[in-house]
Parts: C-alpha cells; sequence; structure tokens
C-alpha cells in the first residue's frame, strides 16, 4: 500500500451525475454526486444494496453511459464529454469491464478464439493471425484454460470457466484498469474464490487497477485496497478496508456489516443484525457534506450527524 500511495490516481471521480430522464416529469436519479479516485496497482471496492447506483458508476466510468454532470479524469486526460479519436482508442485499449452475467456477456454465435481476439483485431495488436492466435492461447492459460478452448463456443463452458473466458477477454488488451462488476456474484462460492483469486494473481503480475463491485462484503474485504459504500446514489462512507470494517461510523455501512454471517456458530448465535431505513432515519443525503475522520476516512453527512455517529 505504501508503495501506491505514492502514485498519482490513475482515474479520478469528481461529482459524477447520471440520471436518466423516463418522462417530462419523472428522472431516475441513479448517481448523485459520488467522487473517489484509483490509483494504479489498487483496488477499489464499491459495495451497496441492489439499486445503490454501483453498476451504474461503472458503466459511466467505461463510457456506456454518457454522463449527466461531474468530471472524469483517466491517465490525466479529461474522458466526461465527448470523446474526440485519440481519447476513444486510449479509453477502449486501457480500460477494460468484466461482465456480471457470463453467459449474457459472450456472443453464442462466436468461437472463444473469436471473442477474446476481437480486441487485437480492431486495434491491430499482433502482426499475423498466427501471432494473435498464440497470444490467445497464453491468454487462456493464464486464466487457467487450455488453448484447445479456442474453438469451442460459450455455451460449452460451465459458469466458472465462461467468466474466465470473460476476464481473458478484458486481459488480452494489457488494459490499466478492469471495472469487474460483480462478476462473482453468479457463481457459486467454491468457484468465486477460485475467481477472486486469479484476479488477485494477475494484478500482482500485470499491475493492473480494479474497481470492484460486489455485494459480497467479505470478499471486497479479501481483494480491496480501499472501499466505498454507496446508498440511494451517494456515497455515503470511503475509506480503507481497515478503517471501513474496524471502525464504521455511518449507519448505513454499520447495517450492511452487522449482515455478514460469522463462520464461529457460536458468535453467530449473538450477532445481532442493525436495521436501517432511511426515510425514517431524519437524514437528508443531499444536505450532507463529506467529511474527514481520520486517514483517508470520509462519511457524507452534516456535522451534528458525524458527532452523533462517533458516539455511537
Amino acid at each position: 500500500m505504501s508503495e501506491i500511495n505514492l502514485k498519482e490516481p490513475l482515474l479520478q471521480v469528481q461529482n459524477l451525475v447520471q440520471h436518466f430522464p423516463i418522462s417530462r416529469s419523472f428522472t431516475v436519479k441513479a448517481v448523485n454526486g459520488v467522487s473517489f479516485y484509483i490509483r494504479p496497482g489498487e483496488t477499489y471496492g464499491l459495495v451497496g444494496e441492489s439499486g445503490s447506483g454501483k453498476t451504474t458508476i461503472g458503466r459511466s466510468v467505461i463510457r456506456l453511459y454518457n454522463p449527466t454532470g461531474g468530471q472524469m479524469l483517466f491517465q490525466g486526460q479529461d474522458i466526461t464529454g465527448k470523446l474526440d479519436g485519440k481519447t476513444r482508442e486510449m479509453l477502449r485499449k486501457d480500460m477494460q469491464m468484466i461482465f456480471q452475467d457470463p453467459m449474457a456477456s459472450l456472443n453464442p454465435r462466436k468461437k472463444v478464439e473469436d471473442i477474446i481476439g476481437e480486441g487485437l483485431e480492431i486495434h491491430h495488436i499482433g502482426a499475423s493471425k498466427q501471432e494473435r492466435q498464440a497470444l490467445i492461447g497464453d491468454m487462456l492459460k493464464k486464466v487457467g484454460l487450455s488453448p484447445e478452448h479456442a474453438a469451442r463456443y460459450p455455451h460449452q463452458f460451465s459458469g466458472g470457466q465462461r467468466q474466465r473466458v470473460g476476464i481473458a477477454r478484458a486481459l488480452i488488451m494489457n488494459p490499466k484498469l478492469i471495472i469487474a462488476d460483480e462478476c462473482i456474484s453468479a457463481l457459486d462460492v467454491s468457484i468465486q474464490a477460485q475467481v477472486v483469486n486469479l484476479m488477485k494473481d494477475i494484478q500482482e503480475e500485470t499491475h493492473c487497477a480494479y474497481l470492484f463491485i460486489a455485494h459480497d462484503l467479505s470478499m471486497v474485504k479479501y481483494i480491496s485496497d480501499r472501499i466505498g459504500v454507496l446508498h440511494l446514489g451517494y456515497m455515503v462512507e470511503s475509506g480503507t478496508k481497515e478503517e471501513i470494517f474496524s471502525n464504521p461510523v455511518h449507519p448505513y455501512t454499520k447495517s450492511l456489516l452487522s449482515a455478514i454471517p460469522h463462520p464461529n456458530p457460536e458468535v453467530e448465535k449473538r450477532r445481532k443484525a442493525i436495521t436501517y431505513d432511511y426515510a425514517s432515519s431524519g437524514l437528508d443525503y443531499a444536505a450532507g457534506t463529506e467529511h474527514n475522520v481520520g486517514g483517508t476516512h470520509t462519511v457524507l453527512g452534516t456535522d451534528e450527524d458525524i458527532r452523533r455517529w462517533q458516539k455511537q
């Protein structure tokens, strides 16, 4: 971590707003003024319940959505507004995404070699077809598959194997940042551990950064260096994994952590889940501001809210 902290941020997201107009009178406010940064080689975990805006942030960062407001800088370049050709090419090459559903994100009509090698052809990487096939074979071995699998179709793989194909497709471009959008939630628990360990090994080898979006707090704690907690489109708390898990301040964060089952049955018997309901909490996220409560630990709330939560 000390080595990472000396580096300039690879990605800076400042006051990101993502709204979706549904009709003249109704707009879905999915993300409201979210800010965070990711340094090279670092893993930033985004957690929160369904509908909190995690996936929307990931899709906005990689520009599958056009942001409503705010600013995003990637490798020092502004990627917020209309992209010119050079910036778009840089973004498509240096930022990749692993999607949640490993079957829906792979073209069922294409062989694995065509799925993984598509980016190589688009960006003219590899002098010949044979060289690209060699790169694809090496990447398949890196993610725990065999080069012979290149001739198969997605339906011929298990869920865990399909997700490995998705990881290989992202890694083949040698990106600086990978957005992992709940890439383990559709997998069995034992396969989840294999995929996450694979991602950690690849990060050590390639020094890529991850924006790791997930529901599973235990898995986020295992893989992440820093964590952001989202609720209703607001970043309610952010900090290192030690700060979030050892000293949660926001009541929503405390509620999330209290829901984690404990492997020790005696401790599990005594575990009490903390309920949190925004509607009856008396809080107004829009009126709160970001407060630093030590180190990189920040919490969203008013001055009075922060003092009260720290006393609890």
